[in-house]
C-alpha cells in the first residue's frame, strides 16, 4: 500500500490519511477561542477534576521538565507550575490553540518556566531523551497515527521518565454508558453550535470518542510502542481514563 492509498478515520468518515491532520486542525481553529468554556459546559466542570487527578499522578517537582503535547490552551501547564513543577514545554500542532494559551499566560503574568511550540505529536520538535515527563490530555484520539505518537513519546522521554495520557474512554458502568451516549449524541453538537458556533466540530468530538480504543487495547498499544508497565485508572465510571507508563 502506498502513502496515497492509506486512509484514516476522521470521526466516522474515512478520509485519505494525508488529509486527517488538516481536518483536525480546522476543527480546533474553529473552536480555539471557546475551547475551555466548552470543556466546562460539556463536562459540568468535571474536566477540571480529571486534570487535577492527572497532576496527582504526575506529582510535579521543581527539577522536573514536562512536555505537554496537545496542550495549547495551557490548562495542564498552568496546573503543573501551580503544583511546584519545573520547566514545561507546551507543544500543539494548532497555532490558534497555542496562541490562546500564550495569551492566557501573558495576561496572567506567567512568563517564567513555560515554553510554547507548534509541532506534530507524531514528529515532535524535541530532542531524544530530553524530558522527565510527557503528558497528553484529550489529544491522543486526534492524531493520525497513534502508534507513531506513542513511539515519539518514548523517544523524547529520559530513561526513568513517565508517560501520562488523559483521554475520553469507554464507560464501564452499564447504566451510565447508555445515558452518556445519549447525552453526547444529543447535547454536545447543540452546545457546539450555540457556544462555539460550530456543531460539526463537536459532532466530530463525539465520533472520535466512540472510535477511540478501549482501556485495555490502548495499554497494549503503549506496550508495543516500548512504554513499560502500562496501566490505567478510570475516572467517572470510565467516561475518561488516565493511562500511565514508564520509559525504563
Amino acid at each position: 500500500m502506498t502513502d496515497d492509498d492509506r486512509t484514516a478515520h476522521f470521526g466516522d468518515r474515512v478520509v485519505p490519511e494525508a488529509d486527517k491532520s488538516g481536518l483536525v486542525r480546522q476543527v480546533f481553529d474553529s473552536v480555539a477561542q471557546r475551547y475551555d468554556l466548552m470543556n466546562d459546559l460539556m463536562s459540568g466542570g468535571v474536566h477540571r477534576l480529571w486534570k487535577n487527578a492527572l497532576m496527582d499522578h504526575l506529582a510535579p517537582r521543581p527539577g522536573m521538565h514536562l512536555l505537554d503535547v496537545a496542550g495549547g490552551t495551557g490548562d495542564i501547564a498552568f496546573r503543573y507550575r501551580d503544583r511546584g513543577g519545573g520547566r514545561v514545554t507546551v507543544c500543539d500542532v494548532n497555532e490558534a490553540m497555542v496562541g490562546v494559551g500564550r495569551d492566557r499566560a501573558l495576561d496572567a503574568g506567567r512568563v517564567e518556566g513555560i515554553a510554547w511550540a507548534c509541532g506534530d505529536a507524531e514528529a515532535l520538535p524535541v530532542a531524544s531523551g530530553s524530558v522527565d515527563a510527557y503528558t497528553i490530555a484529550f489529544g491522543l484520539r486526534n492524531v493520525t497515527r497513534m502508534d507513531d505518537a506513542l513511539r515519539e513519546a518514548r523517544r523524547v522521554l529520559r530513561p526513568g521518565g513517565r508517560f501520562l495520557c488523559l483521554e475520553f474512554s469507554h464507560v464501564v458502568l452499564p447504566l451510565l454508558d447508555r445515558l452518556y451516549d445519549r447525552y453526547a449524541e444529543a447535547v454536545l453538537p447543540r452546545l457546539g453550535r450555540w457556544v462555539a458556533g460550530d456543531a460539526e466540530a463537536y459532532r466530530y468530538l463525539v465520533e472520535s470518542i466512540r472510535r477511540f480504543p478501549e482501556q485495555e487495547t490502548l495499554a497494549r498499544h503503549m506496550a508495543r510502542a516500548g512504554l513499560d508497565r502500562p496501566t490505567w485508572r478510570n475516572l467517572t465510571g470510565g467516561i475518561a481514563a488516565i493511562h500511565t507508563a514508564w520509559r525504563l
